[in-house]
């Protein structure tokens, strides 16, 4: 895995000794992504970090790595990588030797060299990574097509600044804190835009595109989207053909030359990739799933959980034959100030959602004690449309992003007292997101449910499936472990993307295609299962404990006070127990204390004029 940043100035000689420093610590930001060393580079315009995962070639793949000798006059190039090219053995063969290694990052360095900024159209995986080329004096900035990997960077007079994460373009002391009204918006808002990173004047790289950087400025260049294929297999067919992809798709990502393991819930999901990764391994996969203490016993059914996980994991563990780990989480530590720090931390900006980021991390953290990449079921619900939402009449009928309209964001009146015209911000984005959509073709052109159901499926694969992404990498990659997402293979995503909305849902279920697909891996409760989401405590004391937290907050004052609204957060501190995560009560207290902690451990300089 790893994490990378760098600068490139075009105004400047980067080997001055006070602009290494820069970089030096820009790279020590990238210390938990990369355990296992680090590495600089630096050229006249150019400064390149890496800190290294080995996952692949643990004793050949140092980076930065450069092409030193030049053949037939092309030029030396210098890349820094993180990410898993899956297909790296093949295009290897394609590309010929000699080899100095036996890593992906070779490959994909020699395969610039080779066919230029097309090469990223070749690659299968999930990658992240920069190469700078010294002749041409140009950087590439390449994100993989789903996002699965971040990218950073922030634009500057002189050139750019990039990096795994913004931590570490914020390392470089000339570059502010600030954070605008678009900023906080797109913090509050719930929908992806890479556009707009929170801090002032800081991007993403979008995924599926390249940015080159040049003495003539800063483009960024899509090499994929999703497109309408004009699908015309039928049902039967098409459930072979997913079948047929996943089992590809699993044999690929198992490749690792360090103890591999999966993320377990007992949902379709996992439960499916969990087998697969079974089938085509020797000996027992070992599986990990999350898990409270007293959560199984105390179970409550709310609006989005049904079941608790526990029984259907140890089903499916004794079904599938997996070495089995549960991971019991308690109040004390979801609530341990260590670990809420550490999560922030992690991703930089207070997601707001509490002890489902404290949770994740935990989880994440006692899986790395045992496995260094862990195969996980995230993004099948966004491509074979596994949330309610995709099934609730009036949700898709809402002239907005469904996630929003439905059950799974509902919030309560805001605690907070500035106004951000948040409704026209989400607005604005969501029309921007409709005109992306791609037209269908054929006989399903002419139906409008067809028409909103492909809306609904792009929005949620561009505009939510990010977001989830991203924490999925925070998270682990703050603990040093490499989490893969299978649902993500992109020859995946485009194939059922473009299967018709009757196709996804032919058995009258949710995500009838993976069902089908996979069924004969599973017991039949599995099978069966109604989707039920990441799990969040239910034990009475994680409330409390954060409405202790709130009022403490309240009595002392703090950075975020002119944020808030006093009155609305001493009603909510006072108000019933939930009980439940919820996007009311409970989860805006969380906002406000993740909100309080952000302006004061990252010297947050606030513009809302």
């Amino acid at each position: 895995m790893c994490g990378i940043c760098g600068w490139i100035d075009f105004r400047a000689d980067q080997r001055a000794p006070e602009r290494r420093a820069v970089l030096d610590a820009m790279t020590a930001t990238m210390s938990c992504r990369g355990p296992d060393a680090e590495g600089t580079w630096v050229d006249r315009h150019a400064a390149l970090g890496h800190r290294r995962l080995a996952v692949i070639d643990l004793p050949g793949g140092a980076q930065p790595m450069r092409l030193d000798a030049r053949r037939d006059g092309e030029p030396e190039l210098a890349i820094v990588y993180s990410g898993e090219t899956y297909n790296f053995r093949e295009l290897r063969a394609e590309l010929g030797g000699p080899w100095r290694t036996d890593s992906d990052t070779e490959v994909v360095l020699r395969a610039h060299r080779e066919w230029g900024a097309d090469a990223v159209r070749r690659l299968n995986g999930m990658f992240a990574y920069a190469v700078w080329d010294p002749e041409a004096e140009e950087l590439l900035l390449v994100r993989d097509r789903l996002g699965v990997k971040p990218l950073y960077y922030l634009p500057t007079a002189d050139g750019v600044r990039f990096g795994s994460e913004p931590k570490a373009i914020l390392a470089d002391p000339a570059v502010e804190r600030r954070v605008t009204r678009d900023g906080l918006r797109r913090l509050l808002s719930w929908v992806h835009d890479p556009s707009n990173a929170v801090f002032a004047g800081l991007r993403e790289v979008p995924p599926g595109h390249v940015v080159r950087v040049s003495r003539a400025g800063v483009r960024e260049e899509r090499y994929w989207q999703l497109q309408d294929t004009g699908h015309t297999d039928d049902v039967p067919t098409t459930v072979r053909r997913v079948r047929e992809l996943l089992d590809d798709t699993a044999k690929r990502q198992l490749i690792a030359d360090v103890p591999l393991g999966t993320l377990l819930s007992g949902g379709l999901d996992s439960s499916a990739l969990t087998a697969l990764a079974q089938q085509y391994t020797d000996g027992a996969v070992r599986s990990f799933a999350v898990d409270f203490t007293g959560y199984e016993e105390d179970f409550t059914p709310d609006d989005v959980r049904g079941t608790p996980d526990a029984p259907y994991v140890r089903e499916v563990a004794e079904y599938v034959g997996t070495d089995h780990t549960d991971i019991r989480l308690t109040t004390d530590q979801l609530m341990d100030p260590a670990v809420r720090s550490a999560t922030l931390h992690a991703r930089d900006i207070p997601a707001g959602i509490g002890d489902m980021d404290s949770s994740l991390y935990l989880l994440f953290k006692a899986v790395r004690a045992q496995s260094t990449v862990a195969l996980s079921g995230e993004s099948a619900d966004e491509v074979f449309g596994g949330y309610r939402d995709f099934h609730d009449a009036d949700t898709v009928a809402a002239d907005t992003f469904p996630w929003i309209a439905g059950r799974m964001m509902k919030q309560g009146p805001s605690l907070l007292a500035v106004d951000l015209d948040l409704d026209d911000y989400v607005d604005a984005q969501y029309r921007r997101a409709l005109s992306e959509v791609p037209e269908l073709t054929g006989p399903a052109a002419n139906d409008p449910h067809e028409r909103r159901m492909r809306e609904i499926c792009y929005l949620y694969l561009t505009r939510f499936l990010p977001t989830l992404l991203d924490r999925k990498d925070r998270m682990s990659m703050a603990v040093g472990l490499e989490v893969r997402v299978p649902f993500c293979d992109h020859r995946l995503v485009e194939y059922v993307f473009g299967t018709p909305w009757s196709h996804k849902t032919f058995d009258g279920r949710e995500k009838s295609l993976l069902r089908h697909a996979t069924k004969d891996l599973l017991p039949e409760s599995v099978v069966q299962r109604v989707k039920s989401p990441y799990p969040s405590t239910q034990d009475e004391t994680y409330e409390k404990a954060l409405r202790e937290r709130a009022a403490d907050l309240l009595r002392r004052g703090s950075p975020v006070e002119p944020l808030i609204d006093r009155a609305r957060v001493a009603a909510r501190i006072d108000g019933p127990m939930t009980g439940t995560h919820d996007m009311g009560a409970r989860t805006q207290l969380e906002r406000v204390l993740d909100l309080d902690a952000w302006l004061r451990d990252y010297d947050v300089q606030l513009d809302l004029t």
